[in-house]
């Protein structure tokens, strides 16, 4: 990538004046003192390689942008190529259409989208796929009229949805290869160095963006806000960036914390949280320095609520929470009954702000979080996660991407990640929803297979893999309400019914990438669709 000089050169240094000396030591070189050099470039100038520092009053500029589209233009992008963007403002993003229309405008076709994830305030996106400017997407899930449009067959490629950390190892592996990322933050300075928890917009955590960082070949910051130099901490560094475009806003912190991640108080969410606290208490990890994850969903991210009164009286202190942070999460950490944090991506307000003021709360990236093919991942060390489930089936295969009409409504998220690492993974739900059973049969759509499953919680009762009777006996002991899934299923069933089968056409319009890569499941356009 090349970036046009802002302006000749206006001021000289000392250097300049001795560089015509260093030049004419290389003037009676023989041809055999050539050859002797095995093919290396001779020194033809101090500044050849690094032009900008012959500008003293721009060089620490260089970086800014005018326009969007002078950043587009300089970035390399061709048609076909791959954009990536993060969602760690979740519904309030403002970069990834903002981009999307800009390239629309200047002509760009035949693009990969390559979004960790996308969400109902992505539904306008549904315009660029029908006029070509997008043809392919990579994301974690999908939301909302963009995701009820794909299901429906407005694309000719089927999406590729994967995991957090299967993203990370599409990345790595090199079918993923991003040329342009577009990333947006709050503030940063003029060489790049940027995080999310100072500026106007504070989303905290930019974990899934420092992949992007890493290994996108170009990457565009779009920020509100410059400041002095140097931007301390740095979650994207200035080694990492090559332009950046100020603009009017980046997103809406305060929408972070709807759908998925939002706080409920509904009393049936409440009760399924209190049992997967008690679940976490008699499970048999329960011990001085056990680690835990709660996923997005009302009832996980609600059972943090609960597990203070079981740490004092057990006088247990959580060597770590993991992933996804809450208000809840920080409350115990500042409480010192969680030690550390480990933050992928913030979920609230709160969450950003223990992000910047606590030294033990700490941002992670998607790779040290969840990959599979990295050196290290965090969620190979959880002891126990609660995950939330759309369906779940006889065997414990989990559904968090379609729903009840085949539709895509979901994310992928972490949820097969987690299951994988964790010692015991623990799955929340109703037992029906929207009068549609959530244990079924067999699953819509497999994205978590049952080997990884541990524990199911329902407001009906709760049943255990039979590969963990001894977790089995413990919640027994305890007086828990436990059960079998086939209990729960027939139980479903004779409150609902047995739903009819959903009708599909042939087309495969979404692949479900396990976290290696792997295709674990199909999605198919649900029948009447566009083709």
């Amino acid at each position: 990538m090349t970036i046009d000089p802002t302006g000749p050169a206006t001021t000289s240094t000392p250097a300049q004046a001795g560089s015509a000396s260093a030049l004419n030591r290389l003037a009676d070189l023989t041809d055999a003192d050539r050859a002797a050099l095995g093919g290396h470039r001779l020194y033809d100038g101090w500044a050849t390689a690094t032009p900008h520092l012959t500008d003293a009053a721009t060089k620490r500029t260089r970086k800014l942008v005018d326009s969007l589209e002078a950043a587009i233009a300089n970035s390399g992008l061709q048609n076909g190529g791959t954009i990536s963007f993060h969602h760690h403002f979740r519904e309030g993003d403002a970069c990834l259409l903002l981009v999307v229309d800009t390239l629309a405008r200047m002509g760009f076709e035949d693009l990969t989208l390559a979004g960790s994830s996308l969400n109902s305030c992505h539904a306008r996106l549904v315009d660029h796929i029908r006029s070509g400017v997008i043809a392919r997407i990579y994301t974690s899930g999908m939301r909302g009229g963009l995701a009820k449009e794909i299901s429906s067959g407005l694309m000719d490629e089927p999406i590729n949805i994967h995991s957090h950390g299967g993203r990370v190892a599409l990345i790595q592996s090199g079918e993923l290869k991003v040329d342009v990322a577009f990333l947006g933050v709050p503030a940063c300075d003029a060489m790049g160095n940027a995080n999310g928890v100072t500026g106007r917009s504070r989303c905290g955590s930019l974990g899934y963006a420092e992949v992007d960082a890493e290994h996108a070949g170009c990457v565009v910051l779009l920020t509100e806000e410059i400041v002095p130099y140097p931007h301390m901490p740095a979650s994207i560094t200035q080694n990492q960036v090559d332009m950046i475009v100020r603009v009017d806003t980046v997103g809406d912190p305060a929408k972070i914390s709807v759908g998925a991640a939002r706080i409920t108080s509904n009393p049936r969410e409440l009760l399924i949280a209190r049992h997967a606290a008690d679940v976490i208490e008699h499970s048999g990890y329960f011990t001085d320095g056990f680690s835990m994850q709660t996923g997005s969903g009302a009832s996980a991210t609600a059972a943090t609520r609960f597990l203070e009164s079981r740490l004092r009286r057990h006088g247990v202190t959580a060597g770590f929470a993991l992933g996804g942070i809450t208000a809840g999460i920080v409350d115990l950490h500042e409480k010192g009954l969680i030690d550390k944090i480990l933050d992928v991506q913030s979920f609230d307000t709160v969450a950003g702000r223990s992000l910047a003021d606590n030294p033990g709360h700490r941002e992670i990236s998607a790779d040290e979080y969840a990959s599979p093919l990295g050196k290290g991942a965090a969620v190979d060390d959880l002891d126990l996660v609660i995950l939330s489930a759309l369906e779940i089936d006889l065997n414990f295969n989990v559904n968090v991407v379609t729903g009840s009409d085949g539709v895509m409504m979901g994310a992928s998220g972490g949820h097969c990640d987690t299951a994988a690492g964790a010692n015991l993974s623990i799955i929340v739900g109703p037992l029906i929803r929207g009068r549609i059973p959530t244990v079924v049969s067999r699953v819509t759509t497999l994205v978590t297979p049952g080997e990884n499953v541990g524990v199911l919680v329902t407001d009906h009762g709760i049943a255990v893999h039979p590969s963990r009777p001894e977790v089995r006996d413990r919640l027994v002991a305890a007086g828990l309400p436990v059960t079998t899934i086939e209990e729960l299923h027939a139980r479903a069933t004779s409150i609902a019914g047995t739903p009819a089968p959903i009708e599909f056409d042939d087309r495969i319009v979404g692949l479900i990438r396990y976290r290696d890569g792997s295709v674990i499941d199909v999605v198919r356009q649900v029948a009447g669709g566009r083709r």
